[in-house]
């Protein structure tokens, strides 16, 4: 092996340790990004309706944004904070019930099965005294208590968390005050031949990014109204918080919508085991309306995901990156994707196709 082709070899190497070594910095980074897209795609929305400066309708944005969250931080976060902490504090309760309900159920299939051979069964305290290697309801609930605490416990470090947060929406900031400086900077680590290539691909991950984000916050908010409307005509109560946590965790594909339906299952346990069944069926149809009316509605432009990809992103950002990574695991793939049709596929291997065909 030739010197030149060991230090290059070893640079590499280098480079990739100093890159995984970084990597909370990296996917905080990229969170910056995601915030300064959505920035700059409000702000294009803004500036193209009203045909004013830009630098006018970013602050007309931002100033939007500040105002919103006043309202939300006055109205509906207290109400939701009193709302969540009570679903959290029944959730115990709503599994030992569930347990009790299943051991029940249980019973009474077993008494009209075995009643003419078996008549023991019918002495239901002697049978649960057998099945004790099973959990009680007070062990089960202790359990998703104990499951509970570990997740919060798990972003419980409020000041590295507001640290992060931080970081997040001030680097995010100087991105959307200056997206095209940044954007030549990144150009610059491209070699000179493949920088008005690399501008192009750029400009379609910004894109993807954007269309991407617009979809998901107009979808969240359908599901959040449809949620409201169907457990307020149910009866459920903690209305708001449900309905919040839905579409909230809307944003997370798969895993979210599947958490976010434990809430709601929870209180109506406790109120009356069928309007559990109820608001499961009422779960599952806002989950098939947003998916097969709502997101493909909004979401004509949007980079098409197959779900086993999603599934494998969440997965390995995920283990990469810890529940951050799950949030970002989306627009991750969303923008990876985008690099390998666009450099792989188009650049790489198509071009170098044809040119062996010619």
């Amino acid at each position: 092996m030739k010197l030149t082709n060991l230090l290059s070899f070893t640079s590499i190497i280098i480079s990739i340790l100093i890159l995984w070594s970084l990597k909370e910095v990296i996917i905080l980074f990229f969170a910056s990004i995601v915030i300064a897209m959505a920035l700059c795609t409000l702000t294009g929305k803004i500036r193209d309706f009203l045909h004013i400066p830009r630098w006018i309708s970013l602050g007309i944005t931002i100033i939007s944004i500040i105002l919103i969250s006043s309202i939300l931080i006055v109205i509906i976060i207290p109400q939701f904070t009193s709302e969540f902490q009570e679903l959290i504090n029944q959730i115990p309760s709503a599994a030992s019930k569930l347990w009790e309900l299943l051991i029940n159920t249980f019973f009474d299939f077993a008494e009209i099965i075995y009643k003419d051979s078996i008549p023991d069964l019918a002495d239901r305290s002697l049978l649960k005294n057998q099945l004790s290697i099973i959990p009680d309801g007070s062990t089960l609930a202790s359990g998703v208590t104990d499951s509970i605490t570990k997740l919060i416990n798990l972003v419980s470090n409020v000041g590295i968390g507001i640290l992060q947060l931080f970081f997040i929406l001030s680097v995010g900031l100087m991105i959307t005050l200056q997206p095209n400086s940044y954007k030549e900077v990144a150009i610059l680590l491209v070699p000179s031949f493949y920088r008005r290539r690399a501008r192009t691909i750029l400009l379609t991950c910004g894109n993807a990014l954007s269309s991407w984000m617009a979809g998901v916050v107009l979808s969240s908010i359908c599901v959040a109204i449809l949620a409201s409307i169907g457990l307020y005509l149910l009866g459920i109560k903690l209305v708001i918080a449900n309905a919040l946590i839905a579409g909230l965790l809307n944003v997370i594909p798969n895993v979210g919508p599947t958490i976010s339906t434990i809430f709601p299952l929870s209180v109506a346990l406790l109120d009356a085991p069928w309007k559990s069944v109820a608001v499961l069926g009422l779960y599952i149809v806002i989950q098939n309306i947003e998916s097969y009316v709502i997101t493909p509605s909004i979401m004509q432009k949007q980079v098409k995901l197959l779900p086993g990809l999603t599934i494998t992103a969440q997965f390995i950002f995920t283990i990469l990156f810890g529940p951050i990574g799950l949030l970002l695991a989306i627009p991750m793939a969303v923008v990876i994707q985008v690099f390998v049709k666009e450099v792989i596929i188009n650049d790489i291997l198509e071009k170098h196709y044809f040119s062996n065909q010619r």
